[in-house]
């Protein structure tokens, strides 16, 4: 199915051109894997003209639409894909995490804590936390904020009724103090203990869906090639943003920057914030080169222009810095 979708889109595109007369058929086909959107400028339109098309172009391939899961709406009234809700409001498009994904990710949470009725809190939180995580992570590049908070509060309910079920006897001030703790203003953090290979004892704390920042997602352009040696600064600039954006890139990045003492590779000038920087592979990856540490340097930017437009070869700022004509 997935193979056969290939050319669905480039189907489609050839079939409704932008403007049919003076209208726009506001066509476009957003797919992933064999799941897909396609958008136009009325249901009539959709029903009458696209619809047909696709069934047509399935057909052909020995395959059908699924009826029960295809679905015409109008995007003020939104539809699921992928886990997110997307819908206009007043003009205006959200993404926000769809009821049923919640809703299937609670119950997961929920599963979860049943199944450790006679586990610690640090074996519980150490369950509960890769889960929480990843939902929230997924959800990040969307409206999700406010559906963050309202899962951190389902949950904590759920933690505070196991904890209630462990000590039916002792006062909710008790229960408050011995799994709940104060950390940057919050007074309900639930932190329990692990036992450490050293044998001491490491804490532990409930990771929050709401300490996930949004950030938007930057769509890739539809014309870049990765294995297009014109496009390597693109991809390049790409990495560098995802680097900046997480702990382990933000390691990864440090650990450059004191590799080569500040400088950078080509004019040996200090890299600051005010400088910035660009995150060079020292064999491209369109020639096979990794994302590792030892295949990095950092760059200025306009040293980093240079190096690709007169094909300068980057060496490593240990034992010799510098660039040598490729």
């Amino acid at each position: 199915m997935n193979l056969t979708l290939n050319g669905l889109e480039r189907h489609i595109r050839g079939a409704f051109p932008r403007f049919q007369g003076s209208q726009r058929t506001k066509v476009h086909v957003i797919r992933f894997a064999d799941d897909f959107i396609i958008t136009g400028r009325t249901r009539a339109f959709l029903e009458q003209e696209v619809s047909p098309l696709i069934e047509q172009f399935l057909s052909a391939r020995g395959l059908e639409l699924s009826h029960a899961k295809t679905r015409i709406t109008h995007i003020e009234d939104g539809f699921d894909f992928l886990g997110t809700h997307v819908r206009k409001y007043h003009g205006k498009l959200l993404c926000t995490p769809a009821k049923k994904n919640v809703h299937a990710f609670l119950e997961t949470i929920r599963h979860l804590v049943k199944r450790q009725k006679q586990a610690t809190a640090g074996q519980l939180i150490r369950q509960l936390n890769p889960v929480i995580r990843g939902w929230a992570q997924y959800h990040q590049h969307g409206a999700s904020k406010r559906t963050f908070a309202t899962v951190d509060h389902h949950i904590f309910t759920l933690l505070w009724q196991w904890a209630q079920r462990r000590h039916p006897h002792k006062s909710r001030w008790w229960i408050k103090e011995k799994y709940f703790r104060s950390e940057h203003g919050n007074n309900w953090v639930f932190f329990g203990h692990l036992g450490c290979p050293q044998g001491k004892w490491q804490d532990v704390r409930l990771f929050r869906a709401s300490s996930v920042p949004i950030r938007r997602h930057t769509k890739i352009q539809g014309e870049a090639n990765p294995y297009d040696p014109q496009w390597e600064p693109y991809f390049e600039a790409r990495a560098g943003v995802r680097m900046a954006q997480n702990l382990q890139g933000r390691r990864q990045l440090l650990h450059l920057w004191k590799e080569q003492e500040g400088l950078c590779a080509v004019c040996q000038q200090r890299i600051t914030q005010l400088t910035g920087w660009h995150s060079h592979h020292l064999m491209w990856r369109t020639h096979g080169g990794s994302d590792r540490a030892d295949n990095r340097v950092l760059l200025h930017p306009n040293c980093h222009a240079q190096v690709h437009n007169q094909r300068l070869e980057v060496v490593k700022p240990r034992p010799q810095r510098g660039v040598r004509k490729a």
